[in-house]
């Protein structure tokens, strides 16, 4: 009995066997029958590498072609998760190698990467950029207890003049998650740079190229045995911009220049911005914003130190720590001082006012609040009121154009609007209405009053609480509705005051003071526009597009925004106006007496009330300062301002002589300050 229930049992297990072998069979001439080619695809997934090429960006060059901006081939260090098999302990031994290098690079920030990168690990990822050769070698040496980590040939952007237009070029930076995101599939990976400011931005498209990709096989270890497929990169457009390189760097020289003269007697004046334009044509010449940026800084993982140089931590704006970031050219906005008096003027000759009409001048406004002037001018009309600067004058013929012919002449002349420039991040300015008041300063009087009408509330709520008996509490109910009463009463007359337009505002706003905000290329332009006769041109700083062969995809030429609608009559005088400023007795005479006859400028200083908290009202003011020459045929306008330059002919006027001087071949400022350089390295040398 015993032998025949073994053998049953031995009968049983053997068509199990069977069985499983049949379905293992089965199985089997499944996946080579129906599943052979998915299968063979994941085997060769498992041994082929798919590695992208960077395209190199397109070059960046001045009108004359000086480059800008260019490319160098450079090692970057990357880590190919998915190919390495104990991640923990790859890293650790990177770090160790790493950290004499770059202290910064820590094991949070790779795990921030990798996690950056989770959907996309199948593809390198890029850790640093731009590492040095011994680097290189110490990786290469330590290699076999790197699996995975990898050193990769690629361009990256070089900007071989420094600091020359940084802010115009802008900067390119690691790719943030809602830009890859907003982007096409495919255009961009989590490893990407990408134009984040300036031209680098503005033309990113145009700029970036396309990538290629090269198809290698690895061994079990993931090493490269050999190319496969080549895809190959292509690089982007070329942009020529409409740069003088030469009076860019006498702009940034003499910014630098003057903002270390006017420190030893104002010390809060170390930022300052300026822009140079072609009256005719609207094409940016020079354009220059202080505290300098050095777009080389931002290829890679920028240092605490340069991030504190671009971004100070201070709780609010230190004028002594101001920051790099911002192209203060055209997105910071300032007052403009009396630069806004050619406006004024302006409104008021287009209204009927003769330009020889009198205003006498005692030093002070005789309307309310009695605005005081620089000085006792006397008697003054347009030419002479506008070379002394005359307070007075101007809030008459404020008074007597009114604030709508005023508003309506600043708008002709672009202030308080964008000009539209091919750069990012413009700002608008503020030209101020009635309207524009009534609804700000609505909001202003409206939280302040609800913050009173809670106050009012919590003290008689506390007041109430500790009340002893009911005679009281009908004695403070009757002083709490007294004092709601009292409030708004209070609340009826500031409301309806301070959203009211009033003369003072008028006043204010004809001498460039009160509200009025607007960037230092929108006054450019605005001055440009005097100078061009009412022709408002469209400021631009792209010439022209081309391939890497030199062939041009594309040119762009000069187009007028619009012609202002003031009687030529008006702007002749006007022009005739700004000349007296630089004649004798004008406020701007100093700068460009030893000019030429025939290149006379005409021009306008201004001093600015910033407006800022903690600001000494005595003597903290922007220095504002327009010009453009020549007279009889206008080329070139400039706008700048120096903060807290105290007056604009003694702070940004002086970079506007060394501007014009050098633009129209009267001294050559470049060679000046070589030569200076040389003198004072042969000193040191003896010393």
């Amino acid at each position: 009995m015993k032998a025949e229930e073994l053998d049953k049992k031995l009968k049983t297990y053997a068509y199990i066997v069977i069985l499983l072998l049949a379905l293992l069979g089965v199985r089997l001439a499944v996946v080579q029958l129906f599943n052979n080619e998915t299968y063979q695809t994941q085997a060769k997934e498992n041994r082929i590498r798919l590695l992208p090429i960077k395209a190199p960006r397109g070059e960046i060059y001045a009108s004359d072609g000086e480059i800008l901006a260019t490319n160098e081939i450079v090692y970057s260090l990357s880590l190919t998760y998915l190919g390495v098999s104990k991640q923990e302990t790859v890293i650790d031994n990177l770090l160790i190698i790493l950290k004499d290098y770059y202290p910064e690079i820590t094991r949070e920030f790779i795990e921030e990467k990798v996690e950056l990168q989770k959907y996309r690990l199948y593809e390198p990822i890029t850790l640093i950029r731009d590492i040095p050769w011994d680097l290189v070698v110490k990786l290469e040496e330590n290699r076999q207890i790197l699996p995975g980590v990898t050193i990769v040939v690629e361009p990256l952007r070089s900007y071989p003049q420094g600091s020359l237009a940084g802010h115009v070029l802008g900067y390119i930076h690691s790719i943030d998650q809602s830009e890859l995101e907003k982007s096409e599939d495919g255009e961009y990976s989590i490893n990407s740079l990408i134009g984040k400011s300036g031209i680098e931005k503005q033309y990113e498209k145009i700029l970036k190229g396309t990538d290629g990709a090269r198809s290698v096989e690895v061994d079990a270890q993931g090493r490269p045995i050999r190319d496969l497929v080549t895809l190959k990169p292509e690089q982007g457009s070329n942009l020529y911009l409409t740069l003088d390189m030469e009076l860019q760097q006498v702009l940034q020289k003499s910014m630098e220049n003057t903002l270390k003269q006017l420190q030893e007697k104002y010390p809060k004046a170390r930022v300052g911005s300026a822009v140079v334009i072609n009256v005719k044509t609207g094409e940016i010449l020079a354009m220059c914003s202080s505290p300098s940026m050095y777009p080389d800084d931002w290829k890679g993982n920028i240092s605490s130190q340069r991030a504190e140089y671009y971004f100070p931590q201070t709780e609010a704006y230190d004028p002594m720590q101001p920051g790099a970031i911002s192209n203060r050219s055209i997105q910071a906005t300032y007052p403009p001082g009396s630069t806004f008096k050619m406006i004024t003027g302006m409104a008021a000759l287009d209204k009927g006012i003769d330009p020889l009409y009198s205003v006498n001048c005692t030093g002070k406004y005789w309307i309310a609040p009695y605005i005081r002037c620089s000085s006792v001018h006397g008697h003054v009309n347009y030419y002479s009121a506008l070379a002394g600067s005359c307070n007075v004058y101007f809030q008459e013929m404020g008074r007597r154009a009114g604030q709508e012919e005023i508003i309506r002449v600043a708008r002709e002349f672009g202030l308080g609007s964008k000009t539209g420039v091919d750069l990012p991040y413009e700002g608008t300015g503020l030209l101020p209405t009635p309207e524009w008041k009534s609804e700000i300063n609505g909001i202003l009087i409206d939280n302040k009053y609800d913050q009173l009408r809670q106050k009012l509330e919590e003290k008689y709520d506390d007041l109430l609480k500790e009340a002893v008996d009911e005679e009281e509490i009908e004695r403070l109910n009757k002083k709490k509705e007294t004092e709601k009463i009292k409030l708004e009463a209070q609340y009826e007359i500031d409301y309806n005051w301070d959203t009211t337009w009033q003369a003072y505002d008028t006043f204010n706003m004809a001498m460039g003071q009160g509200y009025n905000d607007y960037t230092v290329l929108q006054l450019a332009n605005y001055v440009a526009t005097i100078a061009n006769g009412g022709y408002r041109m469209q400021p631009y700083l792209l010439s022209k597009i081309t391939s890497q062969n030199g062939d041009i995809i594309e040119q762009f030429e000069p187009q007028i925004s619009k012609e202002a609608d003031i009687k030529p009559e008006t702007i002749a005088e006007t022009k005739r106006a700004m000349l007296a400023v630089t004649q004798p007795g004008g406020t701007a005479h100093f700068l460009f007496y030893d000019f030429p006859k025939e290149i006379q400028v005409c021009a306008k200083t201004g001093t600015a009330e910033p407006g800022r908290t903690g600001d000494d009202p005595k003597k903290d003011y922007h220095g504002v300062f327009v010009a453009f020459a020549p007279f009889d045929d206008p080329e070139i306008a400039y706008a700048g301002v120096v903060e807290y330059g105290y007056s604009g002919g003694e702070s940004v006027g002086l970079i506007a002589r060394d501007v014009f001087r050098h633009y129209f071949g009267i001294s050559d400022y470049l060679a000046a300050e070589e030569s200076k350089t040389s003198d004072m390295e042969s000193n040191n040398a003896g010393e």
